[in-house]
């Protein structure tokens, strides 16, 4: 179900590392549980985040959840869709529905992350690392 070339977080974040670059998105999971999505807020192009910290926020009709980086690293682009189609982010959380791109700071903190795998028993109350 998860796709196993992306790494996740117990927030419910995905990332895709590509060499230094890395896009980030919430998992098919989080939207769900979130139901459908009407506003995403995302930071601009050249902000610098650290990980674990919250960059912006999805808003559904049910709630607004905090959006948190699983790396540290620079926003070298935001998905131009997602602000005239938040429901991409419902529709394909995994694809289209990407949030924004980093540049990584440092690869080796994708080392805490989850598999695709470690985070499926993570949602079934399972051991995560």
């Amino acid at each position: 179900m998860y796709p196993e070339e992306f790494l996740y977080t117990q927030d419910h974040e995905w990332i895709r590392v590509d060499g230094n670059t890395a896009s980030v998105g919430i998992t098919d999971h989080a939207q769900k549980e979130l139901g459908d999505i009407v506003f995403v807020e995302l930071p601009q192009v050249g902000a610098h985040l650290t990980a674990k910290e919250s960059f912006g926020t999805v808003e559904s009709v049910k709630a607004v959840a905090d959006i948190y980086s699983p790396v540290t690293g620079e926003v070298i682009a935001v998905n131009p869709k997602i602000q005239n189609a938040p429901e991409l982010v419902n529709s394909d959380p995994h694809g289209e529905g990407w949030l924004i791109q980093l540049e990584l700071k440092d690869r080796s903190e994708t080392d805490r992350l989850m598999s695709a795998e470690e985070y499926e028993a993570y949602l079934k109350g399972g051991a995560a690392h």
